[in-house]
């Protein structure tokens, strides 16, 4: 299993507006190493939903439920989606400024690739922001 992290501003589509739907394709990402990252996830790999612009904060877990297509909201270009379900909201919401402060999570590569809508997460710092959350999944 490879872990991952999602960003999305909750002003375009929340986690409560996820949940609400049940589920979600992930398309519209336009960055090629993100793309690349949309084509590595498997069925069943773990995923953070964070909120990005003025929240920036980690605020769910969700899985892949449909591995990589084409991105059918793209009109030209090799694009891809995934299809992502929720699993379980954050009991408690993990800042960027939590994660900043912790010494094992300043290498997480949502401080290095902070542009990227879509991040790698290594299997020791997805767990530690889910017990910084208390949310086990």
């Amino acid at each position: 299993m490879e872990y991952w992290l999602v960003k999305q501003e909750p002003e375009e589509f929340s986690w409560a507006d996820f949940v609400k739907a049940g589920r979600a394709a992930w398309t519209g990402v336009r960055n090629y190493q993100a793309r690349n990252h949309l084509r590595a996830m498997k069925k069943g790999d773990l995923v953070l939903f964070y909120h990005s612009g003025t929240a920036k904060e980690v605020v769910g877990v969700c899985r892949v439920d449909k591995e990589s297509y084409p991105d059918p909201t793209a009109s030209e270009g090799d694009w891809s989606a995934v299809d992502l379900v929720p699993v379980a909201p954050c009991q408690t919401p993990v800042s960027l400024a939590a994660i900043k402060g912790h010494k094992i999570l300043k290498t997480m590569a949502l401080l290095r690739q902070s542009r990227w809508s879509v991040v790698a997460v290594t299997r020791s710092h997805f767990q530690r922001v889910l017990e910084l959350a208390n949310t086990r999944v």
